[in-house]
């Protein structure tokens, strides 16, 4: 079967883009909504930061991205490379780990030779999602006119990503402390902390960029972490438990009994999934990082094929995975591949949650669970009639991730590339 369907993509991001590619080669009839004017998603530097330096007030006026200036990624160029469309490099940026301009050069390109610029319709706010009886009710803000316009699609993909809005951490006291609080969605530069005594708050990928940042400007650095699996410490930075409250005298306490004086606390605490425009009548929840319930992280058991998730996934390279979702959902929607029934979908989703529960693992690692991303991305492979992908995308992965343990400032410019690149060239193309 080959059936054609009226789809809309919400979102012209990296999920976004390689939808509409995958999409398109299945001729169904595409229209993608960007609130931006330009493609490329979280990728975009704007150098502005949001009203509330916290992200709390919901009246806040709020930006999308949370790039640094500073931002290289934290993966090599060969695992943000799409199946047959690698991330080349180039004279503009030729580093294996390159700044966040390269990246948006690299999906600039990859929307030009696909045709996506075409489809999509930018400066289109998409305020509400929801089915009717002639299928899925668009509702989107025009930037240029100011209108709202409402459209009816047969299939909706969401791609609206997952780092533009921030999770805080409740603090006892934060109201009245005296210092400045931020999240790190609102870092763009090191310069307004010189000679600060700055409290970084979570030990991700963003803490540690923001820690190299500002470590040859700030007075003091202090990290308060809850748990550091992989032991990385960096010199000259002050380590704590994590904050039991601050006060009104400026002062703040850690749950180890030790306190700090501190001019800002940069709360580097992750985002959280949020689809305000979604109406689905409770059939779809967001809980603990948990957006559920979906089948394979895709498809609402109840409203497959019609809606469905790309980019709900943590911990792993967004690029292959997406790609590998965006094929399935685009052979779903053309009838090429059969979803299992409703019920088999719910039960599918309800075993995994059982597990959980039975190891005492709350939801929000749901999409962490390291011990089956190989097998989700192989049965995913499976699935479109790809072989397993090529076992030196986990070794190198594993290689990233050892490398940062060791040499957590210098590792993304000690690469061996020529290792790498030896090992790729002789695996056979799948």
């Amino acid at each position: 079967m080959n059936r054609s369907v009226k789809v809309a993509v919400i979102g012209a991001g990296v999920s976004g883009l390689v939808v509409a590619r995958e999409l398109k080669r299945q001729h169904h009839n595409v229209v993608v909504f960007e609130q931006n004017d330009r493609i490329g998603g979280n990728w975009i530097y704007n150098p502005k930061t949001e009203s509330d330096p916290l992200s709390l007030n919901p009246n806040r006026e709020t930006v999308h991205s949370s790039l640094y200036i500073s931002l290289r990624t934290n993966l090599p160029r060969q695992l943000m490379s799409f199946r047959d469309y690698p991330f080349s490099k180039s004279e503009s940026d030729p580093r294996t780990f390159p700044g966040h301009d390269e990246v948006l050069r690299f999906l600039d390109r990859f929307a030009d030779e696909f045709g996506i610029i075409e489809l999509t319709r930018f400066g289109a706010k998409v305020v509400r999602v929801e089915r009717g009886e002639e299928g899925w009710m668009i509702e989107w803000w025009s930037r240029g006119s100011g209108l709202v316009t409402r459209e009816v699609f047969e299939a909706v993909v969401v791609c609206s990503g997952h780092n533009s809005s921030p999770r805080v951490l409740e603090i006892p006291g934060k109201e009245n402390w005296r210092g400045y609080q931020m999240h790190s969605h609102n870092y763009r530069v090191p310069q307004p902390f010189q000679d600060q005594i700055v409290l970084l708050v979570g030990y991700g990928p963003s803490a540690f960029d923001i820690l190299v940042d500002i470590l040859p400007v700030a007075k003091e650095i202090h990290i308060a972490v809850k748990e550091n699996p992989f032991g990385v410490k960096f010199e000259n930075v002050k380590y704590h438990d994590m904050v039991k409250c601050v006060n009104e005298d400026g002062s703040i306490a850690f749950q180890d009994g030790s306190s700090i004086f501190a001019d800002t606390i940069i709360q580097c605490t992750g985002y959280k999934y949020y689809f305000p425009f979604l109406e689905t009548n409770g059939i779809v929840t967001v809980e603990e990082k948990c957006v559920g319930p979906l089948y394979k992280h895709i498809f609402p058991p109840s409203l497959a094929p019609s809606l469905s998730f790309i980019g709900i996934i943590e911990k792993e390279p967004l690029f292959s995975i997406v790609e590998l979702q965006a094929t399935w959902v685009a052979r779903v929607l053309s009838g090429n591949i059969l979803l299992p029934t409703e019920e088999e979908m719910l039960e599918s989703v309800q075993d995994i949650y059982r597990e959980m529960e039975k190891k005492g693992l709350p939801k929000r690692y749901y999409l962490i669970k390291f011990v089956w991303q190989s097998e989700y991305k192989n049965w995913l492979a499976a699935q479109i009639g790809l072989p397993p992908l090529e076992e030196w995308r986990e070794n190198m992965l594993k290689e990233c991730i050892k490398k940062l343990i060791e040499t957590p400032t210098k590792y993304r410019d000690q690469w061996d590339d020529a290792y790498w690149n030896a090992i790729i060239q002789t695996t056979p193309t799948p």
